[in-house]
């Protein structure tokens, strides 16, 4: 029969299943199954990807935007052909439905993975349908690898080894299995229209293909989705492709397709246009620099198309705003929608949420999700989530029913609220608003599971860098290969930083260039240096460079000066010990003392900065025994291992309580790590800094005074600052460890930044001891200093770090997947595979996950040392008990956790975010240090965890008792 016959009522066997329920029963054909992929993929092309987007993949495919659009659906909804094989018969009870004349034909098959028997069956296939068949990168071959790529990995295909017809056809049952998966596709090609094949397969149309596919696959595999039209299956294809367009139901208003979409939330919006200060508020309009990036990125981007923007400008002075009118603009011009904000730490991405949710709310739109995207994002009161149960390993069907029934007292009506589909851990990111670390963008570029998904979420709208200069060599160069394959997909990339060095800007800038096609001969005569503070924009087109005027960039530099003292004061370092002992003149923490009295004594807001967190801790107790008038208020701990739920509190205390608009304090103390140094918008009076590499002190430099100007413009007279501190000025102390006369790293501040970095600012700073700075002015001219002026007393040292730089270099080049040219078969682009969670984004190990609980006298655990709170642990965890669990961990070094037991509750170890967690177990009675190995840690309440190690070795162990 033909592709017509076989559409009607018993045109086509529907015994073979898609989707069964073991616990109903209940079975939904496997045709049905495909053609509703191929309709919400033809939904998806509509209303989720954007014209660049559908640019990349005409071009790619060669086809009209119409051929295009028919060919993707005919491609998502062939994904499954594999599943016709020995895959019917893992369900018995769905197997017994099957028809006899396909069970007799079974034959000596054998049991593939149903994605790489879908790869398989499709080479030959989809040869017969006139896909021309060659090496790998032919479009059979390609196409062949797309529908195997459904489950977030692509397989190598040989067509010359599996893939050959005479093994598919052993593998995969007899001739009538054959036969039916043929006539499969041929239905699937007649009623998607597909046409003429694609005479090319562009790897970066196929990254995007395999994208929607995962999405338009796990959307209508939802329970609620298909198991309400399993009940009422229609009786042939046709009638059944019919109805993906008709409403489900009588009072709907769009089709069953569209709605299933509509409520996945995924569906672009344009943000109305409002004024300038209805879009940023707490601001009276553009400054200089805002204003000349309206004024002239506008008509180059018109002009241009899509490129790269580098905003270089002080801290305070207004980047993020010039980040989002860069994308408003390039969203105009470019064929993209919405914009991905990517930060280095998930304490800065939450902060950068209440921006965004702030912008994007101020525009008004109807509904507008705003997604945050990190590792510990259920730790954001900002952002609710009842999805934490997707996580686990299987889900009952009335867990998905029920789990919207949970109620976890979060705010659930807002139009940036993210949809529940939406909230699922490795799909978040396809919101059309999304605030993430930058972790999450880097495995787009790494073998991850799902990193097709990533890109294709990253690709459509425009992606902001912030803080691009934290970056390390090793993620520098995974950020370049980053910027790489979003330029080749057409989308347009926005870096900022306060402190980026021209050697990084051209890295950078370069791969992003180089990614669009513009040849290296053109690229390498480009000059890319930004001006400070200002801009530059390289063109994707051609490499054409448009700058900030010259005289723009010298008005904001004089409308943002700010003139601060930076003072270096050389210290012995020494850890405190017991509380018993004395703190001797010339000590790091005597220093700290002395510099906070004032603030005891007439008021203020200091922020002492530690180099790690055991001198915070330190520092935070010496600084406890002076006399407070209100301790718990005036003086604040704050660092990274505090549980999740403790930590944010407090950072969103400091945020609110030193930001612009908050009610100002008369006294406060902030002991911290660089946990404080980007991205936050406070302000405060003074600053002590352990030492640390020069861009660091100068981001840290940016907190003080920050709101000055902001202050004697609105004359808010009850945040003004005390007499005294406004007699003195801007000051930053710099704590210089030295011994001798000369700096010497104390051994426990481990491995943070290089050495080098922290010697060179030294020396820069000791030569004067005080500083007058001119800020911005004077910011590139510190920074070539220490990057190029080497003393003779630094040059081993400095050739230790370029070693080391270079080391680094290579190892992120050698993890990131090859760019979209020198791509041959898509499994190159999964040759190492990866887990998200143990992904390489950052050299060195992965960090473990720590959770604290308390063992009562009865022997049950709780979380909490007064017993209020018993350890979750039962068959079915609900979302707010999984949520109560993760917020209260914390993460701690690999090697610290080496020789912990496993004593993990049963329930948690089949859950995904729950079954790498450690138990931290206290006696609840005496609360003490637990060992683990040579490793003794210990969660205080006011502390955090406090950390000791035992000596290494009997060398170190000194005289015995």
């Amino acid at each position: 029969m033909g592709v017509v016959e076989d559409s009607r009522e018993d045109g086509l066997d529907l015994s073979l299943w898609g989707k069964y329920s073991l616990v109903y029963g209940l079975a939904y054909p496997l045709l049905f199954h495909l053609l509703d992929t191929a309709a919400v993929m033809g939904e998806l092309w509509d209303r989720y990807l954007t014209r660049a987007q559908r640019r990349v993949i005409c071009r790619g495919l060669g086809l009209t935007p119409v051929g295009a659009r028919r060919e993707a659906m005919f491609f998502a909804g062939s994904h499954d052909i594999g599943k016709a094989g020995r895959f019917q018969m893992c369900e018995p009870g769905a197997w017994a439905r099957v028809s006899d004349e396909l069970r007799a034909d079974a034959g000596p098959w054998r049991l593939l993975r149903h994605e790489r028997a879908s790869m398989h069956t499709a080479v030959e296939l989809l040869a017969d349908l006139g896909y021309r068949l060659g090496g790998n990168t032919s479009p059979a071959v390609r196409a062949a690898q797309i529908l195997g790529s459904h489950h977030g990995r692509y397989l190598q295909c040989d067509v010359r080894g599996a893939a050959r017809p005479e093994r598919v056809r052993l593998d995969l049952g007899g001739p009538l299995w054959q036969d039916l998966r043929r006539r499969y596709l041929a239905q699937i090609r007649y009623l998607t229209g597909a046409g003429t094949p694609p005479s090319r397969i562009s790897t970066e149309a196929a990254v995007l293909l395999s994208g929607l596919i995962m999405i338009a696959d796990r959307l209508v595999s939802q329970p609620h989705v298909w198991m309400r039209r399993a009940m009422a299956p229609a009786p042939g294809a046709l009638e059944h492709w019919i109805n993906t367009r008709r409403p489900a139901d009588a009072d709907a208003e769009e089709g069953w397709a569209a709605a299933v979409v509509t409520a996945s939330g995924l569906e672009r919006v344009d943000l109305p246009g409002v004024p300038f200060t209805q879009a940023h508020p707490h601001t009276r309009g553009p400054n200089r620099l805002q204003a000349s990036v309206i004024a002239q990125l506008e008509p180059a981007v018109k002009e241009q198309g899509a490129g790269i923007l580098v905003v270089t400008d002080s801290t305070g002075a207004g980047k993020t705003i010039t980040g989002q009118e860069a994308a408003r603009i390039f969203n105009s011009h470019c064929g993209t929608r919405g914009m991905a904000v990517l930060q280095p730490t998930t304490a800065i991405a939450d902060a950068a949420y209440d921006t965004l949710v702030t912008y994007v709310a101020a525009h008004r739109p109807e509904r507008a999700p705003v997604s945050l995207v990190h590792g510990h994002r259920w730790n954001s009161a900002a952002y609710p989530d009842k999805r934490l149960l997707e996580a686990a390993v299987q889900l009952t069907l009335d867990e998905y029913f029920d789990a919207r029934q949970d109620a976890d007292g979060r705010p659930e009506h807002h139009v940036t609220v993210p949809d529940p589909f939406l909230r699922g851990w490795d799909r978040a990111l396809l919101a059309q608003f999304t605030v993430a670390t930058i972790d999450q963008a880097l495995m787009a570029v790494l073998p991850v599971r799902h990193s097709a998904l990533r890109m294709l979420a990253l690709s459509g709208r425009t992606v902001i860098l912030d803080e691009i200069h934290v970056a390390t060599p090793y993620m520098r160069r995974l950020t370049a290969r980053l910027l790489h394959w979003l330029a080749a997909l057409g989308t347009p990339v926005v870096l900022l930083s306060a402190t980026l060095a021209p050697p990084a800007v051209r890295e950078l800038v370069h791969a992003y260039l180089a990614g669009a096609g513009v040849r290296p001969g053109q690229r390498d005569g480009l000059e890319v240096d930004v001006p400070y503070p200002g801009w530059l924009f390289a063109a994707a087109r051609d490499g054409a460079v448009t700058r900030i005027d010259p005289a723009q960039a010298a008005a904001h530099a004089t409308a943002t000066r700010r003139r601060l003292t930076v003072r270096h004061q050389p210290v012995c370092a020494a850890r405190l010990g017991t509380a018993e002992r004395a703190v001797t003149d010339g000590e790091r923490l005597h220093h700290i003392a002395g510099q906070i009295r004032p603030v005891l004594a007439h008021g203020g807001c200091a922020i002492v900065v530690c180099a790690t967190v055991a001198d915070a801790q330190d520092t935070f107790r010496h600084l406890a025994d002076m006399p407070w008038t209100r301790p718990q208020e005036e003086l604040v701990l704050l660092h990274a291992r505090f549980p999740g739920h403790q930590r944010e509190a407090v950072t969103r205390r400091v945020r609110d309580q030193l930001g612009p608009a908050g009610m100002r304090p008369e006294r406060l103390v902030v002991v911290t790590t660089s946990l404080l140094d980007m991205s936050l918008d406070i302000d405060c009076d003074l600053m002590i800094s352990d030492l640390a590499s020069l861009g660091r002190l100068l981001q840290r430099a940016g907190r003080l005074w920050r709101f000055e100007r902001l202050w004697q413009e609105e004359d808010a007279y009850r945040r003004r600052r005390p007499e005294w501190i406004l007699a003195r000025g801007p000051q930053l102390t710099v704590l210089d460890p030295v011994v001798d006369g000369r700096t010497e790293l104390p051994h426990w501040w481990g491995r943070g930044e290089p050495a080098f970095d922290l010697h060179a600012a030294a020396h820069l700073l000791a030569h004067p001891p005080a500083h007058d700075l001119d800020l911005p002015v004077e910011v590139p001219g510190l920074l070539e200093t220490v990057s190029t002026r080497i003393p003779d007393t630094l040059a081993a040292l400095h050739t230790a770090f370029q070693a080391e730089l270079r080391a680094h270099e290579h190892l992120g080049q050698e993890q990131a997947v090859p760019p979209p040219a020198r791509t041959g078969s898509l499994a190159d682009l999964y040759r190492r595979p990866t887990a998200a969670g143990t992904a390489p984004t950052r050299e060195g190990s992965r960090p473990r996950r720590l959770l604290a609980c308390y063992r009562r006298p009865d022997g049950s655990l709780h979380l909490d040392p007064a017993g209020t709170l018993a350890l979750p642990d039962s068959p079915r965890l609900s979302a707010p008990a999984i949520r109560t669990i993760l917020e209260r961990t914390l993460d701690v070094p690999e090697d610290w956790l080496a020789d912990a037991p496993a004593q993990l509750p049963g329930s948690w170890r089949q859950h995904a975010l729950l079954a790498d967690l450690t138990l931290l177990i206290h006696d609840a009675a005496a609360p003490g240090p637990v060992c683990f190995g040579r490793h003794f840690l210990h969660l205080d309440p006011h502390l955090g965890l406090i950390h000791d190690e035992a000596p290494a070795g009997p060398a170190e162990l000194g005289p015995a008792l």
